[in-house]
C-alpha cells in the first residue's frame, strides 16, 4: 500500500512535508518522495493529496470500558479506528479487581489497541463515578493495585484518580494522598482529573473552597504525573472563581507536571482563553467521550442522567470525536505542529511509548491517520453555549492500524456546520 502526495508530519522526527508512505506486512517500509516508480504494480496506491497523513493518533482520555461500566463505556473501535484513531487510553474504566475482564473483553478483541490508566478505586469507573460513596477511603487498595498495575506493565501505563469539590467535602484529602501513593509505588502518572464531579454532601460534610484544591493536590504529586481538564468550565480547578489562573499552574509546569486537555462536555472556549492567555499551553489531548454526553443510545436501567448532561444547555447530547477536539485547539490560536503533537509523540511519552507509537518511522508499525484537512468558516459550539469560527477544519478519512484499513465511518463523528456571516470569530 502506498498512500501518496500526503502532508506528512511527523513531531518525533521534525518532518513536515509532502511524502509518499509505502507499507508492507503492517510495517512502514519506506518513506520518501514520488515514490510511484519504484514500487510493483500491484501495490495498492490511496491518494492522499490535500490531507494530512499522521502517526497514528492516541487519544489520552477515553472511556471504552464498555458494558461494564454500564451507560458510561462505550465501543471502543467506534471511538478508535473508525474514527480515525489507532490507540485509545482508557482512564479509569478497570480497577485491580475487573482489569483481567478489561484484558479480555475490550483490549484483546478491539481493532484498536487499547491500553489504560488504572483507576485508584477498587470500583473503577462505574457509571462513570455515579455513585460517590463508592469512592471513600476504604474503597481503595494501595497493595491490590500496586500489583495489578505492575503485573500488568503491557496494558497498565498509569493511575487514575480525582481531585474534586464534592469528594474533598466528603474525605478531605485523604483519597487523594491514597492514590498519589500508589502512583508512586507502582511508579507510574497519576493523571488527576480536576472541576466538580460530585455534588457536596446534602447534610454535613467539609466546607471547601474550591480555590484550594489546585494547591493542595499539587504538593502531592511527582514529576510527570498529569494534571487533566484545563478548560473545564467547572469550579476546583485551574482558573479560580474570580476568572484568573490559579496561581499555582506555572510552579506545577516548573515541579515537571503535565497537563492533558481532556475535552469532554465540560470543556469550554471562555476557561480555554482565560488560560492559554497566561501563557499555559497543555502537553496532551484526550476526548473524553463517553455514554451520557454522546449521543449513544443508553443500556436499559442504567441511570436517567448524569452531571455531565445536567448543567448545560445542550443535555450532553453532542457529537464530538479526539480529530474534532483537534480542530477546537486550531480555532483556540494553537498552531498545527503542536496540535499534532499533542495527539502522537507528547501522547506517546504519556503512556510510555515514545519511538514505538507516534511517530512515522521504517520498520516500525504501520499505525497512520489520515485526516481531511479543510479551509472555510464553520462555527464550533461549547456547552456553555459559547460559539467561535474556525477557518480550518480537519476531520478523520481513514487510518491504518498496523497495515490495515479503517475508514471514518463512526456515527459519533460530528458535522461540521457552516459559520453563518453573522457569527464571527
Amino acid at each position: 500500500m502506498l498512500l501518496t502526495g500526503g502532508r506528512v508530519i511527523d513531531p518525533t522526527v521534525g518532518r513536515d512535508g509532502v511524502f509518499d508512505v509505502l507499507v508492507a506486512e503492517g510495517r512502514i517500509a519506506a518513506i520518501g518522495q514520488d515514490m510511484g516508480s519504484g514500487v510493483s504494480a500491484d501495490t495498492q496506491r490511496i491518494d492522499c493529496r490535500g490531507k494530512l497523513v499522521l502517526p497514528g493518533l492516541i487519544d489520552t482520555h477515553a472511556h471504552v470500558y464498555q458494558g461494564v461500566t454500564g451507560r458510561f463505556g462505550l465501543n471502543p473501535d467506534m471511538c478508535g479506528v473508525h474514527s480515525g484513531v489507532t490507540t485509545l487510553v482508557d482512564q479509569g474504566g478497570p480497577s485491580c479487581i475487573t482489569l483481567p475482564g478489561f484484558r479480555q473483553y475490550v483490549a484483546e478483541p478491539s481493532k484498536t489497541r487499547v491500553l489504560a490508566y488504572l483507576s485508584a478505586y477498587l470500583v473503577g469507573g462505574l457509571e462513570g463515578h455515579y455513585y460517590p460513596e463508592l469512592y471513600r477511603p476504604e474503597c481503595l487498595d494501595v497493595e491490590a493495585t500496586v500489583r495489578s498495575a505492575r503485573e500488568n506493565r503491557d496494558l497498565v501505563r498509569g493511575l487514575k484518580a480525582h481531585a474534586e469539590i464534592g469528594g474533598f467535602a466528603r474525605w478531605g484529602v485523604d483519597v487523594m494522598r491514597i492514590a498519589t501513593r500508589i502512583g508512586r509505588e507502582a511508579d507510574l502518572p497519576v493523571y488527576i482529573h480536576f472541576g466538580q464531579l460530585w455534588p457536596r454532601p446534602e447534610e454535613g460534610g467539609l466546607a471547601v473552597n474550591p480555590d484550594s484544591i489546585f494547591n493542595q493536590v499539587v504538593e502531592m504529586l511527582k514529576p510527570g504525573d498529569i494534571l487533566a481538564h484545563p478548560f473545564s468550565r467547572h469550579p476546583g480547578g485551574f482558573v479560580e472563581l474570580d476568572g484568573k489562573l490559579h496561581p499555582l499552574v506555572h510552579e506545577a509546569i516548573r515541579r515537571g507536571l503535565k497537563i492533558d486537555v481532556g475535552h469532554g462536555s465540560h470543556f469550554s472556549y471562555q476557561t480555554a482563553r482565560i488560560v492559554l492567555d497566561a501563557g499555559v499551553i497543555p502537553d496532551t489531548l484526550g476526548a473524553d467521550m463517553h455514554g451520557y454526553n454522546t449521543q449513544v443510545a443508553a443500556p436499559a436501567g442504567t441511570p436517567d442522567s448524569h452531571p455531565d448532561e445536567e448543567d448545560h444547555i445542550f443535555k450532553g447530547k453532542t457529537r464530538f470525536s479526539l480529530v474534532s477536539a483537534m480542530t477546537s485547539m486550531l480555532a483556540l490560536g494553537l498552531p498545527l505542529a503542536h496540535v499534532v503533537a499533542m495527539v502522537t509523540r507528547n501522547a506517546a511519552r504519556m503512556v510510555g511509548m515514545e519511538g514505538e507509537l507516534g511517530t512515522l518511522k521504517v520498520g516500525g508499525v504501520a499505525d497512520i491517520s489520515v485526516l481531511d484537512d479543510a479551509r472555510g468558516r464553520w462555527v464550533l459550539r461549547d456547552n456553555e453555549g459559547t460559539e467561535v469560527v474556525t477557518r480550518q477544519m480537519l476531520t478523520p478519512a481513514f487510518c491504518l492500524r498496523a497495515g490495515e484499513r479503517f475508514d471514518a465511518t463512526a456515527a459519533i463523528l460530528p458535522q461540521p456546520q457552516e459559520a453563518a456571516s453573522a457569527v464571527h470569530a
